[in-house]
């Protein structure tokens, strides 16, 4: 075993790198948001998801002010460590739009579906 670095990891020339929200029970994906490597390491000390707001240009504590919580459960590095998949357990939606996931709009033959309505 080999002590993890944020600073390993290939960030672009923002200093970011995506980050996938995959529910740790179900896989299903939830969201990508953008990390640079002290969000990664924050989200790694506290175990409370921790992103980084392009429009803001602040961190951003997934559910700090929705209560729409990330917990961390694990962390994974692709192989050529320009993304990170994390396994969480989220409370409430975790897209903005109040639904479960951002992906929620099937494109198939041309045509766009939603898949689901916000979370009542």
């Amino acid at each position: 075993m080999t002590a993890f670095d944020p600073k390993s990891l290939t960030y672009n020339d923002q200093g970011l790198i995506p980050a996938i929200a995959q529910d740790a029970d179900s896989h299903e994906v939830l969201m990508m948001a953008w990390m640079n490597a002290e969000a990664v390491a924050q989200t790694l000390e506290t175990g409370r998801v921790t992103y980084w707001s392009r429009s803001r240009q602040a961190f951003w504590i997934k559910g700090e002010t929705s209560g729409h919580v990330q917990a961390l459960v694990s962390l994974r590095v692709d192989c050529d460590r320009d993304c990170i998949l994390m396994h969480v357990r989220q409370t409430g939606p975790a897209c903005h739009t109040g639904r479960r996931t951002c992906f929620y709009t099937d494109v198939t033959e041309g045509s766009e579906v939603e898949l689901m309505a916000p979370m009542g």
